[in-house]
């Protein structure tokens, strides 16, 4: 088993979407920034232990053989070893000054007008590599069933891109050993798969 921690260090709310083996660890759906997220208010620390399931349970993230993860079994094994987060910062709301209405003896005050701010809800999209890459020696499994509460809250992005987008790839010691990859020191390896893979809109299936 394992966890990905999630730590919000800034003074404001953070939407954090975040993607295991390329795949939305909320929605089940192929990771992109643009879809649903956690939500940490300032300061807050979240342990995400697995595939959200309902309101209150997760499936356990646990370390499997790639052909035993839940995107291969779900028939995307392409980016099989990679942990991904984008992070959005949430919008100022601005409210306008109160101005003092000047009452007509004549007549009624005049109607104060309503504004509305309409949330963004355009996709976002990431630069990233698009060549295929080989399996690693690990992915991450649909495990056992835990409690873990959650609640739905509004969050308006600040912008349409995210602030921040971090990728953690990761393997067993004994593969990155065999590879010559020295654990003590920073590597690049090979193979490059993507946290958040649905780029562009894939053509439908063949009648």
């Amino acid at each position: 088993r394992y966890a990905v921690r999630l730590y919000n260090d800034s003074p404001r709310r953070v939407l954090v979407v975040l993607s295991v083996d390329g795949v939305n660890a909320i929605s089940g759906e192929d990771a992109d920034p643009s879809q649903t997220g956690y939500v940490l208010n300032p300061g807050q620390r979240a342990d995400i232990t697995g595939w959200r399931k309902t309101q209150d349970e997760v499936a356990q993230f646990v370390f499997s053989s790639p052909s035993g993860s839940y995107a291969s079994r779900t028939g995307r094994p392409d980016n099989v070893g990679v942990v991904g987060v984008a992070v959005f910062e949430e919008a100022r709301r601005w409210y306008p000054r109160p101005q003092p209405i000047l009452r007509d003896r004549a007549g009624p005050a005049p109607a104060a007008a309503e504004a509305s701010a309409a949330a963004d809800a355009s996709a976002s999209r990431i630069e990233g590599y698009s060549a295929k890459s080989q399996a690693p020696a690990l992915g991450t499994g649909h495990g056992a069933r835990e409690s873990s509460s959650v609640r739905d809250t509004d969050f308006e992005r600040a912008t349409r891109s995210p602030a921040q987008v971090l990728q953690l790839r990761y393997d067993s010691a004994r593969n990155l050993r065999a590879r010559g990859i020295l654990l003590d020191s920073p590597s690049r390896l090979d193979r490059q798969p993507q946290a958040f893979p649905n780029r562009y809109v894939p053509d439908p299936p063949a009648r």
